[in-house]
């Protein structure tokens, strides 16, 4: 893959892409889906997440719902799949805004990554993290470094045994880190996320 000379270029991270194999970012035409899935997911284990997006699946006979389905879909409904109360609120509102402001790829290729984040998160429920992963794994952008994710922070705290009392240096430091990575970070973080897993 062509990024893998580049962050090859890391010492550490060297040895992590030999035991791996490469990633490829895919793009995704249900951006309001994809927001929907992703909200669904927070703070869930992987299984139950995939229970209730099937659920939710279920709710439009099997497939992905258009914008205008899930804005018609009963807040109770939605509550009936075991969304909480608010992040039942927060797909509709995901719903809405695409319906007012538009959520499809074309417009959203125009943007570059901080207008994309500072475009989504006007949504309640969307925060700085689902609009990175929305970056990632829906619009194929390769140069992404999801700060705050707990996974990226683990990895590289024990990859380059950091210290992580003082949050704020620590922070600062993998940024610095991941700053080196450039133009390829999104492929650095699944990277780290399989390390993770696998280790």
């Amino acid at each position: 893959m062509h990024y893998l000379a580049h962050l090859g270029k890391d010492k550490k991270l060297k040895k992590l892409l030999r035991a791996q194999s490469s990633f490829q970012l895919k793009k995704r035409s249900d951006i309001h889906v994809y927001l929907c899935a992703s909200i669904m997911s927070q703070q869930l284990s992987v299984k139950v997440a995939e229970v209730i997006y099937q659920r939710f699946l279920n709710l439009y006979g099997g497939k992905k719902p258009s914008v205008l389905q899930i804005s018609n879909t009963p807040f109770e409904l939605l509550r009936s799949i075991g969304l909480s109360n608010a992040k039942s609120q927060y797909v509709l509102n995901v719903a809405q805004f695409a319906a007012e402001y538009g959520l499809d790829g074309k417009k959203l290729k125009q943007l570059d990554n901080e207008a994309v984040i500072a475009y989504v998160t006007q949504i309640k429920g969307v925060g700085r993290w689902t609009a990175e992963m929305l970056l990632m794994f829906a619009l194929q952008r390769e140069d992404v470094f999801a700060a705050d994710d707990l996974g990226i922070q683990t990895a590289m705290r024990h990859l380059y045994q950091l210290d992580n009392t003082d949050k704020k240096k620590f922070r600062q430091e993998i940024i610095s880190i991941s700053n080196r990575w450039a133009p390829y970070r999104s492929y650095a973080c699944l990277h780290l996320w399989g390390w993770k897993d696998g280790a």
